[in-house]
């Protein structure tokens, strides 16, 4: 998939109105993977390309209702989809882009991103942003509902040997962006990788 804005708009802007319907079964991972977070009562945290919110919600559940809870996108579609699924009452959402977020520095203790790495146009610098609004010690995951190998099975195509998302790839990534990956877990029923911000 081509990492320009516009043709990432165009694809998931035509997808928005039934992506949820399209993956009804994905709401469990999405709690599960949250919930890996450790999330604390009154915490801040991220959704980043939240789409149509489905992490919203187990994210609210996570911080209570003193947590903040935001959720940025870059399509407008997809967060006009979690309005209509009534998303926006568990979290702010926003229109951005996760290369340049519109929130101060190290001012949250957890970004949550969910089937994000393989539309980052620039994967090094973009993980570098999502480091500088998370504290020292703070939590990234980035996750997908399905594993690696299965999920090129639905695309039709083969894993190569320079997938992000490869282990031996996605750790030097990370640190090359100031996270420290903790976990990484890639199994057909998920894939996630759990990073803490280095200080």
């Amino acid at each position: 998939m081509s990492h320009d804005h516009t043709h990432v708009q165009e694809f998931f802007g035509a997808r928005a109105a039934d992506w949820d319907t399209r993956f009804p079964d994905d709401g469990p991972a999405y709690a599960s993977a949250v919930g890996r977070l450790s999330l604390r009562e009154g915490d801040r945290v991220l959704d980043a390309g939240c789409g149509t919110g489905r992490a919203l919600t187990p994210l609210r559940a996570a911080v209570g209702p003193t947590g903040v809870v935001l959720g940025a996108d870059l399509t407008p579609a997809m967060l006009e989809a979690a309005v209509e699924a009534g998303r926006h009452r568990d979290g702010v959402l926003l229109l951005a882009d996760v290369a340049a977020l519109p929130l101060r520095a190290q001012s949250l203790d957890a970004v949550f991103a969910g089937g994000l790495i393989a539309h980052l146009p620039h994967p090094a610098a973009n993980l570098r942003e999502l480091a500088r609004v998370v504290r020292p010690g703070g939590l990234l995951a980035l996750f997908h509902p399905i594993g690696r190998a299965a999920l090129a099975a639905r695309q039709g195509r083969q894993i190569t040997p320079d997938d992000l998302r490869d282990e031996a790839n996605l750790g030097p990534l990370l640190a090359g962006a100031g996270w420290r990956m903790t976990s990484y877990v890639d199994e057909d029923a998920r894939f996630l990788a759990l990073a803490v911000r280095e200080s």
